[in-house]
């Protein structure tokens, strides 16, 4: 861990440990206000260092990160002359502790909503959005956007190297993982590459077993990024009941057999278990949809076969049933969830 010094003090009067405690505990909400302070708090503040001294002593925060459609103004493009769209993708945030509600400021480049379809994944206190379909022309994007919580803005990443949808994605220490997916003549696609948050650069990895087209991803224990299910080109709609892994630490991806229910969709199923495991929500619940974890799950669905639809949290405890909790959501931000993540800030 890096020894923090400082040619100023960073609280009048009291020692640096103490001035650093104090600025450890300091909502990342009041970091914007408190980068304005001085250069020192800034520099700080906006510091992998700091970022991983908070983590250490358990002052980062979590929080859930949604893709919804909100309402939104009419958008006519050369594919749907004249069609009204009242609805774009925005993202939602969500904090458990507080149970209070948020919506992040658009992208600069997509004012009126984001790519259709694209991924979410965080990792070092930062929201990368990657890929999608452009909410105009219906095309696929390689875009890739980066949210920091600590300035409150977005900036560009170097573009996905080639198009692809419905992909895994995971992230782990400062990159995040994506594989499989279809292309954009919906021919589903084995291979895989990971970015780079500090570096802004994209670096192959090897093929999976197989194409997996609509797979589910999921890092396990900050060891492994788990590709599950998915189907090949010829056999569409039919899932899969293998995974691809990658280690970490090998750089090599391996096969599991027997991981996942064959024939049914990944999509928002795939979770991790108090025992670290890969843990299928829907034997769990059919209707649970596994919206962002960290701590407490965030599902969507409901609590018996076809109740009502709402937003719950769980926790789960190896050895005991699992019991959703419902949360009170404002109705703008109700609206069905289209991908998550959480982000440690």
């Amino acid at each position: 861990m890096k020894t923090f010094e400082f040619s100023t003090e960073l609280l009048p009067g009291l020692p640096e440990e103490l001035g650093l405690e104090c600025l450890s505990r300091l909502p990342y909400t009041a970091y914007r206000l408190a980068s304005r302070v001085c250069h020192r708090w800034r520099e700080l503040l906006q510091s992998l260092d700091f970022y991983y001294h908070r983590k250490r002593l358990g002052y980062t925060q979590k929080l859930a990160c949604l893709l919804l459609v909100f309402n939104s103004g009419i958008q006519n493009g050369p594919k749907n002359p004249g069609v009204s769209v009242s609805s774009s993708y925005g993202i939602a945030v969500f904090d458990s502790v507080s149970q209070s509600w948020d919506r992040l400021a658009p992208v600069p480049r997509y004012l009126n909503g984001l790519p259709l379809f694209c991924q979410l994944a965080s990792c070092e206190g930062k929201l990368v959005v990657m890929g999608g379909w452009d909410p105009v022309m219906y095309d696929p994007v390689t875009d890739v956007f980066i949210y920091d919580f600590v300035t409150r803005q977005w900036r560009q990443g170097k573009d996905m190297p080639s198009k692809r949808s419905f992909f895994a994605i995971g992230a782990c220490g400062g990159r995040v993982f994506v594989a499989g997916g279809h292309d954009e003549n919906k021919n589903a696609s084995r291979t895989a590459w990971v970015y780079d948050l500090r570096t802004d650069e994209w670096a192959e990895l090897g093929e999976l077993s197989q194409e997996r087209d609509e797979c589910e991803g999921v890092v396990i224990g900050e060891e492994e990024f788990w590709v599950v299910s998915g189907y090949r080109t010829e056999s569409q709609g039919q899932f899969d009941g293998s995974a691809d892994v990658y280690g970490f630490k090998s750089e090599q991806w391996r096969r599991v057999e027997g991981v996942w229910e064959p024939g049914r969709c990944p999509r928002s199923c795939v979770g991790i278990g108090e025992d670290g495991k890969l843990l299928n929500w829907a034997e769990i619940n059919r209707g649970a949809r596994v919206r962002a974890c960290g701590g407490r799950v965030l599902v969507t669905g409901s609590e018996y076969g076809c109740g009502a639809l709402g937003f719950y949290t769980v926790e789960t405890k190896e050895g005991q049933n699992s019991k959703m909790e419902n949360i009170s959501v404002p109705n703008e931000f109700s609206e069905f969830v289209h991908a998550a993540c959480y982000a440690e800030i």
